[in-house]
């Protein structure tokens, strides 16, 4: 969009907001091509819808002063960007919310007085916001963050529970079902149901010494990167974050026609989470298993091969798997995290005796899963490597990380955004974890390994 064309047409216009027994004016200033030349210049905007968050990114040529406040009745956010002109990309703003954002209704910008440009959030729920900024990374200039939280956030749990109360309901409308799925069932207080709880016992392994799992098998599954961090770019333009949540819910999709077992994911649409937050939904779910899956990259593009990786006791199990290690852990610096709000988990440096037993489980799960995954790809390595991958790092829930293939590697590349091998590499995981679960079979979660 032409920045001269918007400002022409915007001269002389005088915006009024009012706000809770006061006035305070936004003046939209005409946009000259000379204004895009100065300090700090804004590069680009990006809105990032999510059921937990929504993020809003400013990205700029330089740092930026820059205050912020709420107000109520209505509620809104306001910032105010100082050494700041107004343009159309700072206009374009109020055109990228999404109409079924979960927070923010409208955004407005305007020119509060000389060389300050005004924000004004209209939001649909109060909220806890987090305004903070990046250094340049990567691909990224400076960047001012807002990430509006929800007051009253959705708790992943509850969130769980509303999918399969909409998976009974769909299986209940088909032709034939009976009203509630069966016949004369009370139905179910939701408050009541527990993430362990058993699940309705199935015709028993009858061959002797064969574990059986007599309770719901929850699994969290962690699409890799998202929102502003798009992860491993291939050459042919695919992006990591894209690869990663199509095999994640196709992978969800065959979890969930499986009896004993239920599914979350980490994120279900294009956002950033953070590494902690991962590890934090998978264990307020208390799931049993976690599966991060991921796309690898390296500088040189006959690299190929799939990988499964665990977290480490001690150091990396080989210089790749460190520099994969570091390779990822680097998401939170490209997706963007507030330094001042500290993660508990990945804080840890030393492993307690828990997480000793939960690494000797993954790497069990590891091995079923590559072992699988080996019948549909070349391995890179035929042994389950280990790192220390901040995102498996939940002390109690057996963790494994899949590199699907290469993304850097252009016949992987197509590979990785082929239906039919997303297919096939979901029921290869499947199938390993299925393998895992026959020889292990999940215990109940004690109260301890439950606190955070």
């Amino acid at each position: 969009m032409s920045e001269n064309a918007v400002g022409q047409r915007l001269a002389g216009r005088r915006r009024l907001i009012k706000f809770a027994g006061a006035s305070l004016f936004l003046t939209v200033s005409p946009v000259s091509r000379a204004s895009t030349n100065r300090s700090p210049g804004i590069l680009a905007v990006r809105i990032w819808p999510a059921p937990d968050y929504t993020r809003v990114t400013i990205e700029h040529s330089a740092p930026i002063k820059y205050t912020h406040f709420t107000v109520k009745d209505p509620e809104r956010l306001v910032v105010d960007l100082e050494g700041v002109e107004l343009t159309s990309v700072l206009e374009s703003l109020g055109k990228k919310v999404a109409p079924d954002d979960p927070n923010i209704k409208l955004v407005r910008a305007g020119r509060y007085k000389p060389g300050v440009v005004r924000l004004v959030m209209e939001l649909k729920t109060p909220v806890e916001p987090q305004v903070f900024e990046l250094a340049p990374v990567g691909n990224y200039g400076h960047r001012l963050v807002l990430d509006v939280y929800p007051l009253n956030p959705p708790d992943p749990l509850l969130s769980l529970l509303d999918r399969e109360d909409w998976q009974a309901a769909a299986v209940d409308s088909r032709p034939g079902a009976t009203a509630g799925g069966q016949s004369g069932a009370a139905v179910e207080d939701r408050s009541e149901r527990k993430p362990g709880q058993l699940a309705e016992r199935r015709p028993a392994n009858k061959r002797q010494g064969r574990p059986v799992i007599d309770r719901l098998v929850t699994i969290t599954l962690d699409p890799g990167h998202g929102g502003e961090d798009p992860g491993a770019v291939g050459r042919g333009g695919s992006y990591e974050k894209h690869v990663t949540l199509a095999v994640a819910k196709r992978l969800r999709a065959k979890i969930e026609a499986e009896p004993n077992m239920r599914v979350a994911l980490t994120r279900d649409s294009d956002f950033f989470v953070p590494l902690g937050a991962r590890v934090q939904k998978a264990r307020r779910i208390q799931s049993d298993l976690f599966v991060s899956i991921h796309a690898d990259a390296f500088v040189r593009p006959d690299a190929n091969g799939s990988s499964v990786f665990v977290l480490s006791e001690s150091g990396a199990s080989s210089s790749a798997a460190r520099y994969l290690a570091q390779k990822e852990n680097a998401s939170d610096l490209i997706g963007g995290v507030n330094i001042d709000v500290k993660d508990p988990v990945l804080a840890r440096t030393l492993l307690d005796l828990s997480q000793t037993a939960t690494i000797s489980d993954s790497l069990k799960l590891g091995k079923a899963v590559l072992g699988e995954i080996g019948g549909i790809n070349r391995l890179h390595k035929a042994s389950v490597e280990q790192a220390g991958f901040a995102v498996l790092k939940a002390p109690d829930i057996p963790s494994i990380l899949i590199e699907t293939a290469f993304i850097s590697n252009p016949e992987e590349e197509k590979r990785l955004n082929d239906d039919a091998y997303q297919d096939k590499m979901a029921n290869a995981i499947l199938a390993g974890i299925k393998k895992y679960l026959a020889q292990n079979p999940p215990l109940a979660k004690s109260t301890l390994a439950r606190l955070d």
